[in-house]
Formats: structure tokens, sequence, C-alpha cells
């Protein structure tokens, strides 16, 4: 497509200002009456209020996103039966499906039942995950 080769009236012409009042925008030009927004090279931060402390300023600063927050992956006792491994650790519950690929860490928390023995390695387990698995006949590796 080229401009040459356009139609008439795919354009839109532009607002011709300042030309008179039976234009339509005659006199002011749309733009009021005095103040910094009529005058050429008037210009306003976002968010500026004449001078007033700004809204953004105003309001007090909340609440906080950890940039951690994907690192650790929880996993619940009864989700490590479904881990085939011999030794379960970082690699097997992703394997398994069980703990995001993103994840750099995993802590296994003392939710639902296990019944199997299992052997944890480089994994941080809660108390009383700790008790339920040893209960269980499992052991933990640090």
């Amino acid at each position: 497509m080229k401009l040459n080769t356009l139609k008439p009236g795919s354009r839109k012409a532009p607002k011709r200002v300042g030309r008179g009042s039976s234009a339509g925008q005659g006199k002011t030009c749309g733009r009021g009456h005095k103040g910094q927004s009529a005058r050429a090279g008037g210009y306003h931060k976002v968010g500026f209020e004449g001078g007033q402390m700004p809204l953004q300023r105003r309001l007090p600063k909340i609440g906080f996103v950890s940039q951690k927050i994907g690192e650790t992956a929880e996993v619940r006792l009864h989700e490590l039966e479904r881990v085939k491994a011999a030794v379960i650790d970082l690699a097997s519950l992703k394997a398994a499906g069980i703990v995001a690929r993103e994840a750099e860490r995993a802590k296994v928390i003392a939710s639902g039942k296990i019944a199997r023995a299992v052997k944890l390695s480089g994994v941080k387990v809660t108390p009383g995950a700790r008790k339920a698995i040893e209960a269980a006949g499992g052991s933990i590796e640090e």
C-alpha cells in the first residue's frame, strides 16, 4: 500500500484549528482560556496537581511481593508415596511432577499420612513431618 494510491476519504483530514469561529475551532483553538495548557510548550508531569502533594505520594506505601516466592516448593506427606525412586531428592520430585521445574528447594510438610518407608536426601523437613516419616520406617539425610 502506498500513500499516493489511497482513495479519497480513506484518510481523515486533520482538524484545522484557529481558522475562524465558523470552522468550529476558532479563537482559542480548543485550548480554553489562559493557563499553562493554553500556552505553547505547556507541559505537566504525569500526576502533577499544581504543586499540591500528588495522590500517589499522599497514599501510604503498602504490600510486599517476595522475589523468592517460587524458589521453595511445599511437598505434602501423601505426595511422597507417588515417587517411585529409592532415594527421594529434588530431582526425583521434579521428575514425578510434584515440584515445579523452577523450584530450587523443597520442604516436606506434615499434611496427610504416609504408610511407606521413604528415604529423603537434600530435602528439608518440618518437625511434624520428620516424626511421621520416622514412624513409618523412613529416614532423612541432611
